[in-house]
């Protein structure tokens, strides 16, 4: 990771830095793109189906269930513009969900679907307070794996057992957690999934995954059909709407081949290491940097349980304006977020106690300044 050389870099849930395999992907397709045009077009598809490979062995689906998106966003809507709405169905969501993970579902309302948001203050869902929002009209339960505000990460088992019990379908909005913890959809089985790759991917914004078991392939409407969405898609002079029988009908046009590509040999870098190896490093620099806060003075707001802690920490500095801080760690050389009022830090698993050192003398300096 060659941001180390000049930042500690504590911003992995905002937009991370890519990686030196992503980056060399992207030179050489715009070498390529620059001298020969579409001429390695046939390697670039191939690569791209690499992405693919990739991305499936991260979680352990069939890569036919595996489409590659522009974003989160993009995943979402998938489900939300495709599913067999009826009106008064509702989805349950939590009210402070990333803005991705609440406009489609309330975009729903002029088809008659309610959407219900669950109040967490603490930052912690209540199983209780969950269940008491369902119904028997409730079709879909979409919660992010982890919290981009204060780090709270859900127990997927236990969701997806809560849902499939009432005929609930789950869908998990993962990029805050995809790539650090582990995922294996052939044990927990999410009905839906999707992640942009510009955040613990350590891929580029505008390339991501999304994912759907099998089983609901044709229970959803086909959304952005195009010529890539059919069978035959490189036969453009035979008009057939014959859609290809997995998940890739839903790249219905041409694709953001450099992005796609430095995806990919991000998430193979990722695959090197194993998923419970990535996950222990990230909270050992997270658990460490909470550490040295609480002896800074600073308040954590973070759940840091080992059931639902993550690789992001909420907090703050008594007295201390969060922006200013941020400025002041900025110019030092130290990089982290302000989100809800409050100072957040998302540490990966290349980060070291050098690092953390470097963040605790930053914020320990604009402490005194302010």
């Amino acid at each position: 990771m060659p941001v180390s050389r000049k930042w500690a870099f504590f911003d992995h849930a905002a937009v991370a830095p890519i990686s030196a395999p992503a980056a060399q992907c992207v030179e050489l397709w715009l070498r390529q793109a620059l001298d020969d045009g579409d001429v390695h077009c046939a390697a670039w598809a191939a690569g791209i189906e690499q992405t693919r490979s990739a991305a499936a062995a991260m979680i352990n689906a069939p890569r036919e269930m595996v489409a590659l998106v522009a974003n989160t966003t993009a995943g979402i809507n998938i489900v939300a513009e495709g599913f067999p709405w009826q009106p008064g169905d509702n989805v349950v969501t939590r009210s402070d969900e990333f803005p991705s993970n609440q406009y489609p579902w309330l975009h729903l309302a002029h088809r008659g679907v309610e959407t219900r948001r669950l109040q967490c203050p603490d930052g912690r869902l209540d199983m209780d307070e969950l269940s008491a929002a369902c119904d028997a009209r409730t079709r879909i339960v979409s919660i992010s794996w982890v919290t981009y505000a204060g780090g709270f990460r859900h127990d997927l088992d236990e969701l997806c057992d809560f849902c499939h019990r009432r005929g609930i379908l789950l869908f998990l909005d993962a990029i805050q957690g995809l790539g650090v913890f582990p995922l294996d959809v052939s044990r927990t089985p999410v009905d839906f999934l999707s992640a942009d790759g510009h955040k613990w991917l350590l891929g580029p914004e505008g390339a991501g995954v999304f994912y759907m078991r099998p089983e609901h392939l044709n229970r959803l409407r086909p959304v952005g059909v195009g010529w890539n969405s059919v069978v035959n898609e490189h036969d453009f002079h035979r008009i057939d709407l014959t859609l290809k029988p997995n998940a890739i009908r839903y790249e219905g046009g041409s694709q953001n081949s450099p992005g796609l590509l430095a995806l990919g040999a991000s998430i193979e870098l990722l695959n090197r290491f194993p998923a419970a190896l990535r996950a222990e490093a990230v909270e050992a620099a997270s658990e460490l940097a909470c550490q040295r806060l609480r002896a800074l003075g600073a308040t954590i707001f973070s759940d840091r349980t080992a059931r639902h802690r993550s690789g992001i920490v909420s907090f703050e500095l008594p007295g201390a304006d969060p922006q200013a801080v941020r400025r002041h760690c900025l110019a030092a050389g130290v990089v982290l977020s302000c989100r809800a009022g409050r100072l957040r830090i998302s540490p990966h698993a290349y980060n070291t106690s050098d690092d953390v050192d470097r963040l605790i003398d930053a914020l320990a300096a604009a402490k005194c300044s302010g």
